[in-house]
């Protein structure tokens, strides 16, 4: 079949069920996703075979998996849905109330914990048939690329020094703290520079190997370092470990201030001077005038501003 002929007999509706077939790996969990009969997405998937000259979609043991041309198909075919949304929501202007739009965001774990809650929360109040899609922003996650190929809209994190590649807009400033267990020596006795340097110190795991985070990219630019002796790739866990241990944590106030409400641990001042750690959303020129996506940024914006009055 010439290209142009079998160009003719691809159509939207086709496109979304085969990217839904073949990441549900199911045409009946693919029919209840669509909203359509069973029979009729079995049609359509039978059409896709033809077109495509391949299975598409095989039996294995209990369950189906794509052939390797399937695989090829998932992300063409999902960015051919996240352009045609853009295309046409965009030309329309963007309803939050009745879009359904699919967000997907990158964001460290670093950030208030606060943040990530209510900003979702925000999205489903005033956009509810919207979906939301959240990535961690881990060493294999490659945010640039993903920014570049529309496969995310926002990137969420602090840098000492932001891309200068992509669009940026500050979020907050915040300071630079400790957080300790609450009988930490250094509540009562205090702390020097020093002292706070051979203290054990609990850090997150580096992105890749090498790489340094905000705090000790600053200690080197010093001519300092600091004994660290745990690492943990979660951020999130990371305030439990301190409040039974004499490990020190080093990062932004906002963060600190949300567990010292609920876990027996101190917020004291670091000895060490450090500019404020900032906190940044990156998006790419692609999405830069898309109504949706400043939508979002408006919302993060929001959220963030929220956050730092409380």
């Amino acid at each position: 079949m010439k290209d142009q002929a079998l160009f003719d007999k691809i159509d939207l509706h086709l496109i979304r069920v085969l990217n839904t077939v073949l990441t549900e790996r199911s045409v009946s969990r693919a029919a209840i996703r669509l909203g359509m009969y069973q029979p009729a997405v079995s049609a359509a998937l039978k059409r896709l075979r033809d077109l495509a000259g391949d299975p598409l979609l095989v039996r294995s043991g209990a369950g189906m998996v794509p052939t390797d041309a399937g695989l090829r198909m998932i992300e063409p075919s999902a960015s051919i849905l996240r352009a045609a949304e853009v295309l046409f929501s965009d030309a329309r202007g963007f309803n939050a109330a009745t879009a359904t739009h699919t967000f997907s965001l990158a964001c460290s774990d670093y950030m208030d914990p606060q943040f990530l809650p209510q900003l979702v929360a925000q999205i489903k109040s005033q956009a509810p048939m919207c979906q939301i899609d959240i990535h961690a922003l881990s060493g294999d996650f490659d945010y640039r690329a993903r920014l570049a190929q529309g496969e995310v809209d926002l990137v969420i994190g602090n840098w000492p020094a932001p891309p200068d590649d992509l669009h940026m807009a500050r979020l907050f400033g915040d300071e630079v703290v400790c957080l300790v267990a609450a009988n930490h020596p250094a509540v009562r006795r205090g702390w020097d520079s020093s002292t706070w340097l051979a203290s054990e110190h609990i850090a997150p795991t580096p992105t890749h190997p090498g790489a340094k985070g905000v705090i000790d990219l600053h200690l080197d630019s010093l001519g300092l370092q600091r004994n660290i002796s745990a690492r943990c790739p979660h951020f999130g866990l990371i305030p439990a470990m301190v409040a039974s241990s004499l490990l020190v944590l080093t990062t932004g106030r906002q963060y600190c201030e949300r567990f010292a409400q609920t876990l027996p641990v101190k917020i004291l001042p670091c000895p060490v001077d450090f500019p404020p750690m900032m906190y940044y959303q990156l998006w790419h020129e692609r999405t830069h005038a898309s109504a949706s996506a400043k939508w979002l940024r408006e919302r993060a914006k929001t959220v963030a501003a929220s956050l730092q009055k409380q």
